[in-house]
């Protein structure tokens, strides 16, 4: 099938997965600026899949301002991604020269830190090639924006100036904010999700970028 234009998620998809350990530590640092000694379950309420009613929870039963603490939590996860990236832990994927030569308009929509998907155009050299990207602000409201939602999808979609476009993600919730937003979605299953089951079926599948050249 012809697209006008091509959406990506971010980690997992342009670039690998920032170890759990590093975010985990970005957490636990979170809390200990608010004087925390925080539990295991609390981490895990905090450390990924966040959302709103999870984190205003711990939030009130450690008598944490949720605005206040969400703010930390975010800033420090950009902090040590952006860390991450330069001493090169989180690199690029191989196949992501296959992004590169698509020769239609492209954008990004993560759910990571917008911070941290700016910083990542700007360390590969890749701001000429995406015509529009969305990250999330360090905000609770923007934690109910995130992906399965279509907010930030269909900003970019706004600014792609199409809605036949196809959406490429690694993850379910990325599979349904695409088809939340109305749009194709292509599943790409990378090794870290070799066993993935999904419920909400993809429009297509694969497990290159390089195959995008084809469908396109």
């Amino acid at each position: 099938m012809s697209y006008d234009a091509v959406v990506f998620d971010n980690d997992g998809v342009l670039t690998e997965i920032t170890d759990w350990a590093v975010l985990r530590g970005a957490a636990a640092d979170a809390f200990a600026s608010f004087d925390v000694d925080p539990s295991d379950d609390d981490l895990r309420t905090v450390l990924s899949h966040v959302t709103v009613d999870g984190l205003e929870a711990v939030c009130a039963r450690h008598g944490i301002d949720p605005e206040a603490f969400w703010y930390r939590r975010d800033t420090n996860y950009a902090d040590v991604q952006r860390r991450e990236i330069r001493d090169g832990r989180k690199p690029l994927y191989d196949d992501v020269d296959a992004v590169r030569a698509l020769d239609l308009p492209k954008g990004i929509v993560s759910s990571n830190q917008h911070a941290t998907v700016e910083y990542i155009l700007s360390h590969y050299g890749l701001h000429d090639h995406f015509e529009t990207y969305y990250g999330r602000q360090p905000t609770v409201e923007d934690v109910r924006r995130k992906k399965p939602d279509a907010h930030f999808i269909d900003r970019a979609l706004v600014d792609l100036g199409t809605r036949n476009a196809l959406y490429v993600g690694d993850s379910e919730s990325d599979v349904e904010a695409a088809h939340n937003a109305g749009i194709d979605s292509a599943f790409l299953r990378r090794p870290h999700r070799a066993d993935a089951v999904l419920s909400t079926d993809p429009t297509y599948e694969f497990e290159t970028l390089a195959a995008l050249t084809e469908l396109v």
